[in-house]
């Protein structure tokens, strides 16, 4: 059988609790495409893998959950939306558990990897490499994006040089430096999250950096910012809402206080479309999402981007029709 047998089929991997993915699913249901649903999580216990090869080499066979099957021949896109890691039993062992880790994300990533013709948003591997910040920058750069001075070291007296060039015209007790979190900026200890915002660094915090020599540490030269700016880009499409900090903690990081901030959307500046086409191009992206500090002169400094960013509190504050372009995206290549 080929794929033409089968109903073109999106699938949507993401987290039980994702309202932006909820948007899409309903979006894609009412314009008549076939959705299946899951989350990563539940495999292997609620979700099924059943594939064989054949002797052209084309894996065939069926998804399976409570409540839904798609057959692998009749997937067109995959939208890979930050699912959750899998679940397995809670008698396994640590040893166990790493095991049947590293056999699920081979033998059922590398099946639904294996399937001709299918279009990732993003591909996981794709989106792996994009994840790294350093090859965020280093990408950006070589695309013609404006990039801070940026120091990634775990040597104290290497960020204490850094600081020293950084400080001219600062104020005293403030360096023109700040210390941002290479991964995710959320931990949880004690039972209790705790998130690492973007620190500004002060003259107390200079004179004490043995905590650097602990592991690595990225510190970037302080921008001095009128507004921020998250650029969504979908496919060919882009979405850009400015952000305006109206807290001394929002100005430093916005996600510190959501309270404190307003948006608008505008359109893409030529130069960051023209910069911001080319980093997907290189990186192989289909969906990101971009920070930008603009600075008193209106010139945009590459932050970060996000291959699973956020966009749904952007989308119902400033109308931006994001939900409606990855439906098209994702529908797009369902039926092509």
């Amino acid at each position: 059988m080929t794929s033409s047998t089968y109903d073109p089929t999106v699938v949507v991997l993401a987290q039980e609790t994702d309202a932006p993915a909820d948007a899409v699913v309903r979006e894609l249901t009412a314009r008549g495409m076939k959705v299946f649903r899951a989350d990563t999580s539940w495999f292997p216990r609620r979700l099924v893998l059943d594939a064989r090869i054949d002797a052209t080499g084309r894996w065939t066979g069926v998804l399976t959950t409570e409540h839904r099957q798609v057959d692998l021949e009749a997937i067109t896109a995959i939208w890979y939306r930050d699912p959750a890691a899998f679940r397995f039993p809670d008698a396994l062992t640590d040893v166990e558990r790493a095991y049947a880790h590293r056999e699920a994300r081979l033998g059922l990533g590398g099946v639904l990897a294996a399937l001709p013709g299918v279009s990732w948003v993003n591909n996981p591997n794709r989106a792996a490499d994009a994840m790294f910040k350093p090859v965020q920058l280093a990408a950006a750069a070589a695309c013609g994006l404006r990039v801070p001075a940026t120091l990634v070291t775990n040597d104290p007296t290497a960020v204490a040089r850094f600081a020293a060039v950084n400080t001219d015209g600062v104020a005293e007790d403030r360096a023109g430096i700040v210390c941002k979190s290479l991964g995710s900026n959320a931990v949880t200890e004690g039972g209790r999250l705790k998130v690492a915002y973007t620190h500004r660094l002060t003259s107390v915090d200079l004179a004490d950096l043995r905590s650097v020599a602990s592991t690595a540490t990225q510190v970037q030269c302080w921008v001095e910012k009128s507004h921020e700016a998250r650029v969504i880009v979908v496919g060919r499409r882009m979405f850009t809402i400015l952000i305006r900090a109206h807290s001394d903690s929002a100005r430093v990081d916005w996600r510190s206080d959501y309270g404190a901030l307003t948006y608008e959307l505008v359109d893409t500046p030529s130069d960051l479309e023209k910069g911001l086409r080319a980093y997907m191009d290189t990186l192989g992206l289909a969906y990101a999402a971009f920070d930008f500090a603009f600075d008193t002169d209106e010139r945009a400094w590459f932050l970060e981007s996000n291959g699973s960013g956020q966009y749904g509190w952007l989308e119902s504050r400033t109308g931006a029709p994001i939900t409606a372009a990855l439906a098209d995206l994702l529908a797009g290549s369902a039926c092509s």
